[in-house]
């Protein structure tokens, strides 16, 4: 199976993908960038390091939001982290989940789960792909900037940790797709990067928590 990663892998996923799923694609990036007249603000030069896009989750487009905004090279090696549930529930959204975006899907029910989440996600990393990960752990519905993170950033940064956090912020997305709203309201949409980082040493999972929830919420230009 080839791996689509880092400049080290000689094919990558859009050499390998099927005419449909480029088409589905460039559609997709197309749509979305014309429709929330995508930008990205001082999103970092890729690196030699897999990534983790860590951003607020207010809807179901965020991460066609993150993903879409990124350029091409880097967009074609990074695999959202979404919910099993969502994404399972028709062929057509399987389809997309697994062959436009390659996303890693996670069953949010412990119950049902045959692995590891966490274990499921640092493989990906460690095969040299990054990933956009929403520390929240679910959609931010209340009127709250950022929910608590949960601790699952925390164990996945431990997991790989040749992998850097690249925090992130969804500027008016939960504006342009209201609450209960079907059709969108005509705004901009950026998606705002800050400096990557990572787990300091001897760093306690709240105070790591903390610290990255603080960086997200400075790209909003608020606080906890």
């Amino acid at each position: 199976m080839t791996v689509c990663g880092h400049v080290k892998y000689k094919v990558t996923c859009e050499m390998t993908a099927t005419i449909p799923v480029r088409m589905a694609r460039s559609a997709l990036v197309g749509t979305a960038r014309a429709l929330l007249s995508l930008r990205a603000i001082d999103l970092p030069p890729p690196g030699a390091h897999p990534r983790i896009y860590v951003a607020n989750h207010v809807s179901h487009a965020d991460f066609v939001a993150l993903w879409s905004v990124l350029p091409k090279p880097q967009r074609l090696r990074t695999r959202p982290v979404a919910g099993a549930d969502y994404w399972q529930a028709s062929n057509l959204k399987r389809w997309i989940a697994d062959q436009v975006f390659r996303a890693v899907l996670i069953d949010r029910d412990p119950a049902k789960r045959q692995t590891d989440p966490v274990e499921t996600v640092a493989n990906v990393l460690r095969a040299g792909e990054d990933v956009i990960f929403f520390p929240e752990g679910t959609r931010n519905l209340t009127d709250a900037p950022l929910l608590p993170l949960k601790s699952g950033i925390f164990h996945l940064a431990h997991a790989a940790p040749m992998a850097e956090i690249v925090p992130a912020w969804i500027l008016n997305l939960d504006r342009i797709l209201p609450k209960g709203s079907i059709l969108p309201v005509p705004l901009n949409c950026a998606v705002r990067f800050g400096a990557p980082l990572r787990p300091d040493k001897d760093e306690s999972r709240d105070a790591f928590l903390i610290r990255l929830a603080e960086a997200m919420l400075a790209l909003s230009d608020r606080r906890i």
